[in-house]
């Protein structure tokens, strides 16, 4: 991205120290660094670095009872109002705009799209019409690339994807085309495609007007590509900052250093022997019927197509596409969550969807790891308990066994005996997801689905949770369908690669031919938004881009 810097400084962060209450303990200590008009600055660190409370008290919105207690925010060379008082209300939206990470939280629900962007624009420019101010919308809704920006005024949040909710959030920040865009990651719930068309589009909006961004993430390849001044923080501290491409080329910190080697590479090819399929897909169609509306029943949507899939024994098959591409979908076919319309799913060659014996043999070989771990454990149960119940129908396992067997599984997910008495809420994320793992494990199952299991992980929890996945999947020999959008993930864990794209399969082969030689367009497309990384000896990395043309 081309600097637009002209040597003034807009947004200064003077030794910010943020507390818990007046004499807490230190959330955010002395955290110093400068954005210039026009510039990209990105702050990238783990969960828990403070990264997003420092985005926060730029606007004044840091949660009770987080208060600053020293240092200082300026803005255009002037301390920022105090929180509470009326002249901070007035920088909010007109100078300082904020598009917060989960679009479906911070639109209202129960407004109308239409009526949630006149609201920031009725608001700050009392001088326009309505009817100006609606053309604005209208214009500004078809800018960030709404189909029909006439019936988008009139919908709810809840009839858009993700990616759409998320183009309509930029939309009402940039209405108002403020001189600072605090973007806290933006695209972590997108898939790799819609975040970059979101990504590109609002670099495009701030770069017509001029907009500074602070953007906040854990993703460093997107920082990489997108930011030209980086700010890396732990635990509170601001550890390294300056050029983006220096520091990643040659990190000095080792923390940074660190943050470069989570990110995920591609692991040796396996030989996986091609002999009986342990799950097979067959014909598989999945019929939604159409909603009922005021006037008229809309038309019944496909969700899957005419899929066939072999898993074989000891395999790991990736699941790639864009939202809504059915790969959700027909994980929880193959789980027999879900009755497909049409086809049948076998487990070694016999039908599951006949209740008997067969069907039972297939539920209790055939487990998922969910993708959110706090919403899928009791928070009722211990974690020994949410371990152990997997075992409750297993005919000869003894107290004295099953004891023995939650134990194992602690051992092997690298948390120990000490957190069987632990409940969910004491866990971090990663915690939690390596007792979903090891609650999907305790019976030793020959089929494993994961439904992304480390989406919600920042970088290096989400390095630690794959390499103990991987070793795991070795040691038991399980076979796996691993359901991501993060393609960089996918590179890394897997021996063949399925593409969906609107509930069809358009592609699939093995990793490295997928990876590097894809035959359809829009897996070049997919490709496209992800790197190739090459590790150098400064312990930092280059980023080179597939596909760019594409």
């Amino acid at each position: 991205m081309t600097s637009k810097m002209t040597g003034e400084t807009l947004l200064s962060l003077d030794n910010l120290t943020l507390s818990l209450g007046q004499d807490g303990r230190n959330i955010v200590r002395n955290v110093s660094f400068d954005v210039a008009p026009g510039q990209m600055v990105g702050v990238v660190g783990e969960s828990g670095s403070g990264k997003t409370q420092v985005a926060r008290a730029v606007l004044g919105l840091t949660p009770h009872p987080i208060v600053k207690t020293g240092g200082e925010i300026s803005f255009r060379g002037t301390p920022l109002p105090d929180p509470s008082s009326s002249a901070i209300r007035k920088l909010r939206g007109a100078e300082i705009g904020m598009v917060f990470q989960e679009p479906m939280t911070s639109l209202n629900p129960s407004m109308k799209i239409g009526e949630q962007l006149h609201e920031g624009l009725a608001l700050h420019r009392r001088d326009l019409s309505r009817d100006a101010r609606h053309r604005m919308i209208l214009s500004m809704l078809d800018r960030v690339g709404i189909a029909d920006p006439q019936e988008a005024v009139g919908a709810w949040p809840h009839e858009f994807s993700g990616g759409m909710r998320q183009r309509m959030m930029l939309a009402a920040v940039m209405l108002l085309k403020p001189s600072l865009l605090v973007a806290d990651e933006p695209t972590t719930a997108l898939d790799a495609v819609v975040q970059r068309d979101v990504l590109e589009l609002m670099v495009e909006l701030t770069a017509e007007n001029n907009t500074a961004v602070l953007l906040i993430s854990h993703d460093l390849a997107m920082v990489a590509r997108y930011t030209e001044k980086l700010v890396v923080m732990r635990q509170g501290l601001v550890v390294e900052q300056g050029d983006t491409a220096d520091i990643l080329d040659r990190p000095k910190h080792d923390y940074t250093r660190d943050l470069l080697a989570a990110m995920p590479r591609r692991e040796p090819a396996r030989q996986i022997a091609k002999t009986s399929p342990i799950v097979s897909v067959r014909d598989i169609e999945v019929l939604y019927p159409g909603r009922a509306r005021l006037f008229g029943k809309a038309k019944p949507k496909h969700a899957l197509r005419g899929i066939d899939l072999d898993v074989y024994p000891g395999e790991v098959v990736s699941v790639v596409g864009g939202s809504g591409s059915g790969k959700t979908t027909l994980g929880r076919v193959i789980a027999g969550l879900l009755k497909p319309s049409e086809g049948t799913v076998e487990f070694r060659g016999k039908p599951i969807a006949t209740p008997g014996a067969d069907r039972r043999n297939y539920r209790l070989n055939c487990q998922m790891v969910f993708q959110d771990p706090y919403s899928s454990l009791d928070p009722r149960m211990s974690i020994g308990d949410l371990i152990g119940e997997g075992l409750r129908h297993v005919d000869d396992m003894t107290p004295v066994k099953k004891r023995d067997r939650v134990q194992e599984l602690l051992d092997e997910v690298g948390l120990g005996t000490g957190y069987a008495e632990r409940f969910p809420h004491e866990l971090s994320g990663g915690q939690r997801q390596r007792v979903a793992i090891a609650r999907a494990l305790v019976r030793k199952p020959e089929f494993v689905i994961a439904d992304e299991p480390v989406s919600a992980l920042d970088v290096t929890v989400r390095a630690q949770v794959l390499r103990l996945f991987a070793d795991l999947q070795r040691k038991n020999g399980f076979s796996c369908l691993f359901i991501s959008h993060d393609l960089s993930v996918v590179e890394q864990v897997s021996d063949r690669v399925v593409v969906m794209e609107h509930g069809r399969i358009v592609e699939q082969g093995t990793r490295d031919e997928i990876f590097d030689a894809p035959r359809e367009p829009y897996t070049r497309r997919l490709l496209s938004a992800i790197p190739l990384l090459a590790t150098n000896a400064y312990g930092g990395v280059s980023l080179k881009w597939r596909f760019d043309q594409a």
